[in-house]
C-alpha cells in the first residue's frame, strides 16, 4: 500500500479529487468509463466538492455506494443526502449517474440483490470498479463492514446487509462486500486526525483483527494527515 502524507484532512481532500479525476481521465481513455464507489464522512464530502472543480469527463462518470444506512429519504443520517449536496450540487454530473443503494425498498434483502443487478449492468459481471474509496473507523472498520457483524463473513455477494438485531451505532446498513470491494482495480483510503493513529497501524500491516485489515493491498493508496501518520 501506498501511503501519502499531507498536512491535514483539508489537504487530503483536495489530493485524493487531484487523484480521483486522473483515475477518471485515464479511465475514460481506456474503456470509456469510470466507475466510482464513495463512503461517507466530512473529509470525503470536502473530496467530492472539491472534484468539481477538477477536469472530469462528468457524462462517463458512474458513482456507487459503499455503504448506506437504511434509513428514510433524506433522512441526515444517510450518505445519498450528503452525496447529492456535495456532488450533484457542484458538478455536471447527470443525476442518472448517480446509483443509490435501494435501501428504502420494502424488502431490503431484495434491494441488496437489485443494487448487484446494476453493479454488473455497468461494471461487468462480476462487477469490478475502477476506484473504491474507504474510510477507516476508530474500531477498524470501513463500509459497514463493521467489527463481529455476520456481513463480515459474506463472500457469495457483492452487496450484504448488516445484522437486523445487534444494529451498528442504532441503524441496519446495506454495505458492499469484501469481494466486491477487493475487486476494484483502485482503492484509495481516506483516515485523518489523531483518533485513527492505532488502526492506521493495524491497516498498514494488513492486520485481519480488523476489518480495514482485510482489504487488498496491491493497489491502494492511503491518503492520511501529519496527525493521524504520526504512528507510522
Amino acid at each position: 500500500m501506498e501511503i501519502e502524507i499531507l498536512a491535514n484532512d483539508d489537504a487530503v481532500a483536495k489530493r485524493a479529487a487531484v487523484v480521483i479525476a486522473a483515475e477518471a481521465r485515464a479511465a475514460v481513455a481506456v474503456r470509456g468509463v469510470f466507475t466510482l464507489a464513495v463512503s461517507g464522512g466530512k473529509t470525503p464530502w470536502a473530496m467530492l466538492k472539491d472534484l468539481a472543480s477538477e477536469e472530469v469527463p462528468w457524462d462517463h462518470v458512474h458513482v456507487f455506494q459503499i455503504d448506506e444506512r437504511i434509513a428514510p429519504q433524506g433522512d441526515p443520517d444517510r450518505n445519498l443526502t450528503h452525496l447529492h449536496e456535495s456532488l450533484l450540487g457542484n458538478a455536471p454530473i447527470p443525476k442518472a449517474n448517480i446509483h443509490a443503494m435501494p435501501v428504502n425498498a420494502g424488502d431490503p434483502a431484495e434491494g441488496a440483490k437489485e443494487y448487484e443487478r446494476v453493479l454488473q449492468e455497468i461494471c461487468g459481471n462480476p462487477p469490478t470498479l475502477d476506484m473504491a474509496h474507504l474510510g477507516l473507523g476508530p474500531d477498524g472498520h470501513t463500509a459497514s463492514l463493521v467489527p463481529n457483524d455476520p456481513v463480515l463473513g459474506v463472500t457469495d455477494r457483492d452487496v450484504a446487509l448488516t445484522d437486523p438485531v445487534h444494529r451498528y451505532q442504532d441503524r441496519r446498513r446495506m454495505t458492499l462486500t469484501y469481494p466486491m470491494i477487493n475487486r476494484s482495480r483502485k482503492i484509495l483510503w481516506l483516515a485523518t486526525g489523531a483518533a485513527k493513529i492505532p488502526m492506521i497501524v493495524k491497516l498498514k500491516a494488513a492486520d485481519h483483527s480488523i476489518p480495514g485489515g482485510r482489504i487488498d493491498q496491491a493497489n491502494a493508496l492511503l491518503l492520511t494527515d501529519t496527525a493521524a501518520a504520526s504512528g507510522l
